[in-house]
């Protein structure tokens, strides 16, 4: 380089430092650092917020429908319905094993006449497409006379093995009623609201 570049660079150079200098100086001439401090605190207030706008809202709003279908997951609750509760398809029926006792001459959750409901059940979640919202269900085999054989259902939502038999639809459960251990049908009684 030679001596004159050399001078004309430190002359740009200073040039620059003193519009940098009195840029700043006339900017903290005009503030106090409590304002600046006050005005970076209220940015990093304001930045957590951001979420909570409405264009946020607009997308959650418009999947409320997909979650919907999203708690329907096991394939019986993606099929269930809640008009006909004659049909094995039914909303609270997806645990349950052995004949309907709404087709027997009780209710869904009632025993038919001359039959006792025996004293423990096995439970089920099920998934109602009405409100959609899924619901503790306790099946009850209902006891005393023989099988109706009207409507015969077999589903397995949750259905676990023997040794964990509060959760298992294979066991006869009439055992301990005071009447016979006859197996007659079925009931599905909502307990409430599962979690």
């Amino acid at each position: 380089m030679l001596p004159s570049e050399n001078k004309n660079s430190a002359e740009q150079g200073t040039l620059f430092d003193r519009l940098t200098e009195s840029l700043l100086r006339r900017f903290a001439g005009k503030t106090s650092r409590r304002g600046v401090v006050a005005k970076l605190g209220g940015v990093a207030a304001a930045v957590p917020l951001f979420p909570l706008l409405p264009v946020s809202r607009a997308n959650a709003a418009s999947s409320s429908a997909a979650k919907a279908v999203a708690k329907a997951t096991t394939p019986f609750g993606s099929k269930a319905q809640a008009k006909d509760a004659n049909a094995c398809d039914y909303w609270r029926y997806c645990a349950i094993d052995g004949n309907l006792c709404s087709t027997c001459g009780g209710g869904v959750h009632s025993c038919p006449p001359g039959t006792a409901p025996s004293p423990t059940s096995w439970i089920g979640s099920c998934y109602n497409p009405q409100d959609g919202n899924s619901y503790m269900i306790a099946y009850r085999d209902c006891c005393g006379q023989d099988s109706c054989n009207e409507v015969t259902c077999l589903n397995t939502d949750g259905d676990q093995p023997s040794y964990r038999p509060m959760a298992n639809n294979d066991i006869i459960w009439c055992f301990g009623t005071g009447t016979s251990e006859m197996y007659n049908c079925s009931t599905a009684a909502v307990i409430g609201k599962a979690s």
